[in-house]
This record gives C-alpha cells, structure tokens and sequence, in this order.
C-alpha cells in the first residue's frame, strides 16, 4: 500500500463561539499553529467511538450514526476509508469488503482515502456542522506498522518505523481541536488467547492501547455485540 500526500487543507477556520472552551498550554500553541496555515479552530464536537469484533455489526452502526446527523443537521458526511483500493491485489476477500463498504453508503457522502495520514485528513475535512466517519483504526495501524512493507522477526523486540509513533501523537493532538461530529470504528481483538507471535502480540497491544486513549479522548463509546450497541461510555446524542 502506497503512502499518499496529505490532504490540502480546508479553506479557511471555522468561526469559534465565545462559550466553546478552548485548549491551553501545548494544545492551545498547536491550535495556533492550525489557524494561521488556515485549518480549522476548536468548535463544538463530539467524538464517538465504536468498538467491535469481527462482522459484529459496528460498521453498519457509525454508518447509521452518521446517516442520523446528516439528517438532523443537514451537515455533510466525509467518509475516511483508511484501506485503499489496489488493483494488483489478489486478495478477493478484502476486495469484496471494500465493495460492500462502498454499496452500503449514500451517494452523497464524500470519500477520502487516506491510509496513513489520518490527522492530515481530519483538519482539511472538519466543520462545523459536519460528520466525519473513519473506518477503520485497526487498517490504519496495521497500515503503520507494515509501511513500505517492513519486514519483522519471528521473535524479539519490535521496532516500528518512525511514522508510527509520530502519525498516533499527531491523530490524538488533533482530536480535541477538530470541529464537528468525529466517528471513530476500531476492533475490539483482546478477547482472545494471546497470540504466538511477535509481531502479532504487538499489535494486539499497540491496537489495545490506541482503543483506551481514543476512548478518554471521545465523548461517546459503543461496542458492538451481534450487531446490538452496548453503552460504554456518554449519553447517545442529542440530535
């Protein structure tokens, strides 16, 4: 999977009413940075995040969530696909998913493709009165990890490539200062048995500890279970 240029960004910051509490210390001189490059400001957001396992209903639930805003609110939908369609790639199953995905949404959502600069991707589609939808964090930090095809051992110690670590602090820095309703998808996989293998058993964890600092950061969690929303976290929304 190729890397892809960031995203321009948007036209111009979005209006911050006096009552919205804005960020302070590093936050706030990162807030800065964004508007004078002509990126959006601090508004009202909400974050949602929604776990699940395999074929357990989450996908069709954030798409449900999105479809519900852009009704209430007449805001558009951006949908971030963080797999990207690659037309040398044999792997019929994960060419059938994407063509479900892809079935399943309204026409006029906008789609982005984006499979490693995910808070590039953010600030140039944020507003206001917007819905953005990721599907999904699991894709992207696999995406991470196996940049450029990295290869790694069976066994020892793992050493992500750079990009990793400084994509996962850029997402979390900007997920407060995004405008908008914000829905995350990511796999719930620490259920099970812990795997064999390095490389395996590092992902688990790197994915477990990216689903508890997304999850502080979000105002709303739901984990999927045969295709039922449990509350985890935050009321459902007010719209």
């Amino acid at each position: 999977m190729e890397p892809k240029a960031p995203p321009h960004a948007g036209t111009g910051p979005a209006d911050t009413p006096s009552d919205v509490a804005l960020p302070t210390g590093e936050a706030a001189i990162a807030v800065a940075t964004q508007t004078a490059v002509g990126l959006p400001r601090p508004g009202p957001r909400e974050l949602t995040l929604v776990l699940g396992g395999a074929r357990s209903g989450k996908s069709h639930f954030a798409e449900q969530l999105a479809t519900d805003h852009a009704l209430a609110t007449g805001g558009p939908v951006t949908y971030i696909a963080t797999a990207r369609e690659d037309p040398d790639d044999t792997d019929e199953e994960m060419q059938l998913r994407i063509a479900l995905h892809r079935a399943r949404r309204p026409a006029d959502w906008n789609l982005v493709e984006e499979p490693l600069h995910l808070a590039d991707a953010l600030y140039a589609h944020a507003r206001r009165e917007g819905c953005i939808l990721v599907d999904c964090m699991t894709v992207w930090l696999n995406n991470l990890i196996f940049l450029d095809k990295r290869a790694y051992p069976e066994h020892g110690v793992i050493t992500p490539p750079p990009a990793f670590t400084e994509e996962m602090d850029a997402l979390l820095a900007a997920l407060p200062t995004l405008p908008g309703h914000v829905i995350l998808v990511s796999n719930e996989i620490g259920f099970g048995v812990v795997p064999m293998g390095a490389i395996t058993r590092f992902y688990v964890d790197e994915l477990g500890r990216l689903n508890q600092k997304l999850a502080a950061a979000a105002d709303r969690v739901r984990l999927l279970v045969a295709g039922l929303p449990v509350a985890i976290k935050g009321p459902d929304p007010a719209w």
